[in-house]
């Protein structure tokens, strides 16, 4: 029901932009985070956004890099990341609340996708 896309290789400084599409029909009344899992840690909040794209919410790391974003016309999220450093790399997921609003912690969310690989080289 979610499928992310946009991964890739770049090099530091380079810019990638996610994108998360959703068949649930409940996804324009829902908010959305991304969490990322680099290789040998755990998962982790990256962002967050409330059902309208509003309200967005960042981890520290990335705050002023990354841009979470919803077109909710289209059923997609998005979140592009620029000025990537290499411990940005890992295996990026889009996830979708049952609740308008949603924030960092995973319970929060009920729906998950696969997650598409980030690698960013120094």
């Amino acid at each position: 029901q979610i499928v992310e896309s946009g991964g890739g290789a770049v090099q530091a400084g380079g810019s990638l932009r996610l994108s998360c599409t959703c068949s649930l029909r409940t996804f324009s009344t829902s908010a959305m985070g991304w969490f990322r899992q680099a290789p040998g840690k755990e998962r982790e909040f990256v962002a967050s956004a409330i059902y309208n794209g509003g309200n967005p919410y960042y981890a520290d790391s990335v705050q002023g890099r990354f841009t979470i974003s919803k077109d909710n016309t289209q059923n997609t999220g998005f979140l592009q990341m620029n000025n990537l450093k290499p411990e940005d790399t890992g295996v990026y997921y889009c996830a979708v609340a049952q609740s308008y609003g949603a924030g960092p912690t995973e319970d929060e969310y009920a729906y998950w996708g696969q997650g598409t690989q980030v690698t960013v080289s120094s």
